[in-house]
């Protein structure tokens, strides 16, 4: 069967697995813009507004991925960015009342 590959089936242990590595990726970010925003730079600062950016730009295209491999709904993608940006405005909101 030269050229033919067989995909083996999604289990429901990947879908558990997938879905926990974007609930941690979505944690990083959260980590990484609150030590930002505690040590480094306000949140009206570029640097902060890229990183920020950037990081919810590979969060999104890392839950499109893994949607379109069937390893998540996009509804539970949707939580996941939906979350992390609750969290991420409330840190927002806390650095701006602290100004």
């Amino acid at each position: 069967m030269e050229g033919i590959y067989l995909i083996p089936e999604v289990t429901e242990t990947h879908r558990e697995k997938a879905y926990a590595l974007l609930k941690a990726d979505a944690d990083k970010i959260r980590r990484l813009i609150e030590v930002q925003i505690e040590n480094l730079t306000m949140p009206q600062c570029p640097l902060y507004e890229e990183v920020l950016d950037t990081q919810m730009f590979g969060l999104s295209r890392e839950i499109d991925f893994a949607v379109r491999l069937n390893l998540i709904s996009e509804q539970e993608g949707k939580a996941i960015l939906e979350n992390l940006e609750r969290q991420l405005n409330i840190l927002h909101e806390a650095a701006q009342d602290s100004v």
